[in-house]
């Protein structure tokens, strides 16, 4: 199946470990793409509405947006030849919705579940800093109650990035297959 262009949708809170499990799947495919949603949000140069606990009505429609753009980026990178492996924080109702968004089949869908207490530890060791004094545990526990179980979840607590994608490549197109 990994032959045949597709998109993979990589999900989960900040520092589950999206952007390193995409690189690394990416990395792993003859011809794939590698696309950072977060990179629309960080194109708004003036007037960008910063994400956090509480979102304005701005900055939900900025995140509209950047999934808008995310989608149609993977789409036409996808309609290219290419696997793409597009990796966002796609968290609650915005995970079907996005699913929605993402015209191209095959899609699969997966969503990085870690446990709180392991994502804690990642931020507190990452250079980027993405929760400020938002704690980890209450987006966790948001994600969990919140968030559709479409997909192929993962609880990648004790995996390294190359144990994770390897059940990635093993499992997302049978059980992360959308439609």
């Amino acid at each position: 199946m990994w032959e045949t262009p597709g998109v993979v949708l990589i999900s989960g809170i900040m520092a589950a470990g999206k952007s390193t499990v995409a690189q690394s799947l990416a990395s792993r495919l003859t011809r794939s793409v590698h696309l950072r949603g977060d990179v629309f949000r960080r194109m708004i140069v003036g007037g960008r509405a910063e994400m956090g606990a509480q979102l304005s009505p701005e900055a939900w429609r900025q995140l509209r947006l950047r999934y808008d753009l995310a989608a149609a980026a993977a789409d036409r990178y996808a309609a290219e030849g290419f696997t793409v492996v597009l990796q966002d924080v796609v968290l609650g109702a915005a995970l079907p919705a996005m699913v929605e968004r993402i015209r191209h089949r095959p899609l699969a869908v997966v969503v990085l579940a870690p446990r709180a207490e392991v994502v804690a530890a990642r931020e507190r060791g990452r250079l980027k800093q993405g929760y400020g004094d938002w704690p980890v545990a209450d987006l966790d526990a948001e994600f969990r109650a919140d968030t559709p179980r479409i997909g192929l979840w993962l609880d990648t607590s004790a995996h390294t990035p190359d144990e994770t994608v390897d059940e990635i490549l093993a499992r997302a197109w049978t059980e992360g297959r959308i439609g």
